[in-house]
Parts: structure tokens; sequence; C-alpha cells
């Protein structure tokens, strides 16, 4: 019988050693195209084996790129700064609005409130051409188009339905008797909100505000549609790396690797609220 279970754990160690070879080997082979030239990545057979090169990562910080065709001017770290400013200000005020709202749906049975909840459900599972028409009309007119303050206003079709959904569904688990407790001492609903509600719901908050900037930080259409190349964050911005002379591959990857970074360092930052937040606040037995 111990044999048996032995060998149950060791089946078991290998296949998730498998399973997770085959998921991290894209990244792995990703972050080897980061550091070799156009010549090794094309290179028939590939091989791990080649000599590494900075010169991806020196042209995307140094806004130029040589090719064939010349010296190519590129804004990668300004789609970097982009992305950083669209990703936290669309997230920050996805909170402001997203956790007072979340708390009202939790605690507030009020006439059409869950047709109003599943509406700004909705917005998130739209497809985004479905309003990029309307959106670039009325930006056009109203001179939001190009502009951080507009494009931080689309961005909340992403984050601001996560933000709700997830923390309401965590407000909905914290019983209702510790802010009735606190209530009885006098305190009014604005600071049961502040100082019950909010500590209590921590996990939850960070899980969905991780999830939310991840989705903020990997939009393209969006961007691509109303923004010019100055307010473009990183995903449009790879774009640049398609020339006339071919494709940059290595510069394709460096990007990559550059752009992920961010939102891997916040996810191991977070990973332990991530995990409680989702399984106690999102899911509902």
């Amino acid at each position: 019988m111990e044999r048996q279970t032995t060998t149950g754990r060791v089946v078991r160690v290998m296949l998730l050693t498998l399973v997770g070879l085959f998921f991290l080997f894209p990244i792995f082979w990703v972050l080897l195209m980061s550091f070799q030239t156009n010549q090794d990545i094309l290179r028939i057979p590939p091989s791990i084996f080649f000599e590494p090169t900075l010169g991806n990562y020196k042209a995307l910080i140094s806004g130029r790129l040589e090719s064939t065709a010349g010296v190519l001017e590129i804004r990668f770290m300004n789609n970097l700064m982009n992305s950083v400013i669209l990703a936290v200000s669309s997230v920050a005020l996805s909170l402001l609005l997203g956790i007072p709202a979340a708390y009202a749906f939790a605690r507030f049975k009020f006439r059409l409130g869950e047709d109003i909840a599943f509406t700004l459900l909705s917005f998130r599972f739209a497809p985004p051409l479905l309003v990029l028409l309307p959106l670039a009309i009325y930006f056009q007119q109203m001179g939001l188009i190009d502009t951080y303050i507009g494009l931080i206003w689309v961005y909340q079709l992403i984050t601001l339905p996560l933000i709700l959904w997830i923390v309401r569904g965590y407000f909905e688990d914290i019983s209702e008797d510790i802010e009735h407790a606190y209530r009885l001492d006098g305190n009014g609903w604005f600071k049961t909100f502040l100082h019950i509600a909010i500590p209590l719901a921590k996990p939850g908050i960070a899980a969905a505000t991780l999830l939310s900037f991840i989705f903020a930080w990997n939009n393209f259409v969006f961007a691509l549609i109303l923004a010019s190349a100055d307010k473009q964050p990183v995903t449009v911005g790879a774009l640049a790396f398609v020339t006339a002379s071919g494709i940059q591959y290595g510069q394709i990857a460096a990007s990559i690797v550059l752009s992920v970074t961010p939102t891997l360092l916040l996810a191991l930052y977070a990973q332990r609220y991530l995990v409680e937040g989702l399984s106690l606040g999102a899911v509902k037995g």
C-alpha cells in the first residue's frame, strides 16, 4: 500500500512537471529570442545555442532601430509609459466608483438593482468592435479622441465590471452582523463601509484590482482606433517592429519581455490576495 502511494505521488509530480513545462516553454522561447538576432531566430533548424546579444533591448531603450532600410525611430519607452498611465489611472478610477457601487448592490435591495448590475457586466462581454464606431464619432465631437482622459473613460468598459462583480460577491460573504454591531455604537453607514467592510474585503479588492490591471494593460483595440502614436500603449506600439525591411522578431520578443514584466511582478506580489480573493469572494456556494 505504501509503495502504491509513493508511486502515485511520483506519477503526479511527473505529470505536473510536464504540464508546467508545456505552458512555460513559450515564455522560455520568447526570452531566448529577445537575446538573438533575426538571423539566429530564423535559422533552420532552430537551436538554443547562440551568441547572446543585448542589441534588441538597447534598440528599445534608445529608440533607434537599425535595419537594412536604415535607422528607424521607435517610441517603445513612450508606449510603455502610456500603458502605465492608462492602466493605473483606469483601475484607480474604477476602484473609486466600483467599490461603493459593489457595496450598494450587496447590501441594499432596490428596484432594477439586479438588472443594472447585469447591464454593467454585459459591457465586459460585449465585443469592442461593437462600440468602437459610435465611440469614435462621439469622442470626435467631444474633443476626447487621442486623449488620455478619453482612453481612461473607455477603459472603464474593461475594468469597472470586473471590480464591481468580484468585490460585490466578497461583500455579500461578509456577515451583516459585524456591521450591525459597529453601527450600534453610533457609527453611520459611511464609517461602517470605510472601517469595517473595506478592511474585510481587502483580499477581494486586491484580486479584482490585479485582474483589472492585467486586462487594461493588455487592451489593444480601443487604443488602436481612438489614439495616435503619442498615446498608444505597448500592445499597439509593437506594430512599429513590422517594417518595410521585414519583421524584427528580436525586438518584438524583447518588447514582450519588458511589457510582461510589470504585470508579472504585480501578480507575484499579490498572489496570496489573488487566490484568497477569487476563492472567497467571486465563487458563491
